[in-house]
């Protein structure tokens, strides 16, 4: 069977996640044979762990530079995430990065334009796009046959994190090492998903609070105002605070409503369109006749293997990707907005101010606090993915 060779920079929590389940033979095209990772107790683990013909280097730009793997996936810390996928693109490598794309749009869109140029194949981490209710979501609400949006609501607060999550990296829940919180450690799944169904909004008014349920000084509770160009709106929630916490997509559109609660999928379907009945109904309180209906899918959620093997999939035959990893810049346009809606205290337009966004956060990156004697911890992530609460 033809192989694509792997290399996986970062063997943290999700790196060591993928690299367990690739050596366990859960992607059979893809073949690791190198991994990097500036911590020497991550080195220690891969030596003790993975196969003895495993490489293992130091540093991202090492294995790399190195040309032994055809492809990389790179799992570090946020900022890094475009800077190693320009160089593996520069050196002829495809890339699949974890999300997010990046922290600020502005460099994102750099490394857009390099994949583009490049020729290779680069695909992003979106996982949850794998979950069968979204897919049917998303083909539910695009294909038009239940009329246009009107309303979203996501209540995502099943993100729960305790304090020990945040004190495990000294890079964690600080502008400068991972430049936000939940809506970019947490939430890429979820902004991705809700522009991916619904489309991109056009004005974003967001309200971050920073440090509120945790010791940190990034944002971990968040309530934000979407409006979309057709006049939809839409409210997103979240937080790494509530216990126990909620996950409900609720979209409202013009032949009824969709519900996506407990990994379940539920249409209320009008008997016509609403704006019709709305205009020609003659009574006052009328209400369109409607059915609840349970959403059949096709029970697939193949995650993260989903996503590689349709990486390998894409390199060897052309077939299509789970995400483009120029899509990354979407949901990433949207946490961006959200933060400097609350930095500013003001609507943001989209598109956003890219240069703007990224001197506000660079003012929060020179105060940021530096964690001194943290030990870096690596947390088990075997499951925890299916439900979000990786």
């Amino acid at each position: 069977m033809e192989q694509v060779k792997l290399g996986i920079i970062g063997v943290g929590n999700m790196g060591s996640d993928h690299a367990k389940r690739i050596v366990n033979g859960d992607v059979p095209e893809i073949k690791l044979v190198a991994v990097a990772d500036r911590a020497e107790n991550r080195r220690s683990w891969a030596k003790e762990n993975l196969p003895a013909e495993v490489q293992i280097f130091a540093e991202g730009d090492d294995l790399i530079d190195s040309k032994v793997c055809d492809a990389v996936l790179i799992a570090v810390p946020h900022y890094q995430h475009p800077i190693l996928a320009m160089r593996a693109f520069e050196k002829g490598q495809h890339v699949m990065c974890e999300k997010p794309a990046g922290v600020y749009t502005k460099i994102v869109r750099e490394m857009n334009e390099a994949a583009a140029k490049s020729g290779k194949v680069f695909g992003m981490m979106f996982n949850q796009r794998t979950n069968c209710v979204y897919r049917k979501m998303h083909e539910m609400v695009q294909s038009g046959e239940l009329g246009a949006i009107k309303r979203v609501n996501w209540i995502i607060t099943n993100w729960y994190r305790t304090q020990s999550y945040y004190d495990s990296g000294s890079w964690r829940a600080t502008w400068d090492g991972e430049g936000g919180g939940v809506l970019l450690n947490q939430c890429p799944h979820n902004l991705d998903l809700l522009q991916w169904i619904c489309g991109m909004p056009s004005r974003v008014r967001a309200f971050c609070h920073e440090g509120k349920w945790h010791n940190i000084e990034v944002e971990d509770d968040v309530t934000a105002y979407l409006e979309f160009p057709n006049g939809a709106t839409g409210v997103f929630v979240t937080t790494t605070g509530d216990a126990p916490g909620t996950n409900r997509l609720e979209i409202t559109l013009e032949m009824g409503k969709l519900v996506c609660e407990n990994d379940e999928l539920t249409l209320w379907k009008l008997s016509q369109n609403e704006r019709e009945f709305c205009y020609n109904a003659q009574g006052g309180f009328a209400r369109p006749e409607m059915k609840k209906i349970k959403v059949e899918t096709d029970g697939e959620n193949p995650q993260h293997n989903g996503v590689l093997r349709a990486f390998a999939a894409n390199i060897l035959r052309g077939e299509p990707l789970v995400a483009g990893g120029e899509e990354g810049i979407n949901g990433l346009t949207l946490s961006n907005a959200m933060h400097l809606s609350s930095w500013l205290d003001k609507t943001i337009e989209l598109p956003l101010d890219e240069d703007l966004f990224l001197e506000e956060l660079n003012k929060r990156r020179a105060s940021s606090c530096k964690k001194e004697n943290t030990v870096a911890v690596t947390f088990d992530v075997d499951g925890t993915y299916g439900s979000p609460k990786k």
